[in-house]
């Protein structure tokens, strides 16, 4: 049996920087690597706890695009937080991102 494996990558998105791809499609799923609060043109995280969450879905809704993807094909992220104080900023983000318009999300905090 052979698996299809495809690269995915987008120019809008920060390029990886680490032996690792944006995203591999597998067959039919989708695996989006991490993404930081990262501006691709600069390389520089951008300032701020909510402006980084921000910046981090838009980078994942880059990706997903070029895969032919969209926030509505997720079922799952998980979020990393280096201080648990800022989950409610990061939730509030969340709830704002058009990630949140189906109620299938399933989210690792």
């Amino acid at each position: 049996m052979s698996v299809v494996r495809k690269i995915v990558h987008s120019n809008l998105a920060p390029a990886a920087i680490g032996p690792y791809s944006q995203a591999v499609l597998v067959d039919k799923t989708l695996y989006v690597s991490g993404q930081l609060g990262m501006d691709s043109v600069s390389g520089n995280l951008v300032e701020g706890v909510a402006a980084q969450a921000k910046k981090a879905l838009e980078n994942m809704g880059h990706i997903l695009e070029a895969a032919g993807a969209s926030y509505k094909n997720v079922v799952k992220t998980t979020v990393l937080l280096a201080d648990m104080k800022d989950f409610g900023t990061v939730n509030d983000v969340y709830r704002t991102c058009e990630c949140y318009s189906f109620e299938f999300l399933a989210e690792a905090p």
